[in-house]
C-alpha cells in the first residue's frame, strides 16, 4: 500500500511541476542586441539634418528584435517617442505599423530606408522612416521610448502618414500585447 501511495503521490507531483506548453513560449518583450533597457545610444544612431545644429549623427535605425505576439495577432506597431524633447512637448522620431506577424525583427539601418513591409506614420521630422534622437545641449539625457503594440489589425488596413495621435485612435481596442525599450542619449557634438 505504502509503495502505491508514493507512486501515485510521485505522479501527481510530476503532472502539476511539468510545464506547459503555453508556459514554454517566449514572453513577448522588445529588445536589442545593441543596447540593454535604458542603455545608451551612440551617435551613429542619432538623427543628421543640416537644418538642425543638434543632429549630427548618421541616423541608422537601431536593430530591434521580438517574441511573436500573442494569439490572434496579425501586425505590429513600433513608435519611438522622446517625451523630454522640446523643452517637454515631446518628438516622435518613428512611426511604423503594418508590419505582419510574422516580422520578428529589423536589422540595423532597415527602418532609415523604405521597406515593402511597413508602413510609415509621420514624425515630428515630418518623414515616415526613423529619424534619429537629436536633444539639445545642456539638456542631459534624453529617453527614447521604443514601444511595440501587437495588433489584430491586419497589415494593410491602416493609411500612411499617420500621426501619433491618429495611429493611437487607430489602434484603441485592437491591441493584443504591449512592449517597450528605452534608450538613452544626450547631445554628442
Amino acid at each position: 500500500m505504502k509503495t502505491f501511495v508514493s507512486a501515485a503521490v510521485g505522479c501527481a507531483l510530476l503532472s502539476f511541476s511539468a510545464p506547459s506548453a503555453r508556459a514554454a513560449e517566449p514572453a513577448f518583450r522588445l529588445t536589442s542586441p545593441l543596447f540593454q533597457d535604458n542603455g545608451v545610444l551612440s551617435k551613429k544612431y542619432g538623427g543628421i539634418s543640416p537644418a538642425n545644429k543638434n543632429c549630427v549623427g548618421e541616423n541608422i535605425s537601431p536593430p530591434l528584435a521580438w517574441a511573436p505576439g500573442p494569439e490572434g495577432t496579425k501586425s505590429y506597431v513600433i513608435m519611438m517617442v522622446d517625451l523630454s524633447g522640446r523643452l517637454g512637448t515631446g518628438v516622435d522620431h518613428w512611426l511604423a505599423y503594418g508590419i505582419p506577424a510574422s516580422v520578428t525583427s529589423l536589422a540595423e539601418g532597415q527602418a532609415s530606408k523604405p521597406q515593402d513591409f511597413i508602413v510609415g506614420g509621420k514624425s515630428g521630422a515630418d518623414t515616415e522612416l526613423y529619424f534619429g534622437p537629436c536633444p539639445s545641449p545642456g539638456t542631459g539625457l534624453h529617453h527614447y521610448i521604443f514601444t511595440l503594440v501587437a495588433t489584430d489589425l491586419a497589415p494593410g488596413e491602416l493609411k500612411p502618414g499617420l500621426t501619433r495621435a491618429e495611429l493611437i485612435k487607430a489602434i484603441a481596442g485592437r491591441g493584443k500585447a504591449v512592449t517597450d525599450l528605452v534608450a538613452r542619449m544626450e547631445f554628442m557634438p
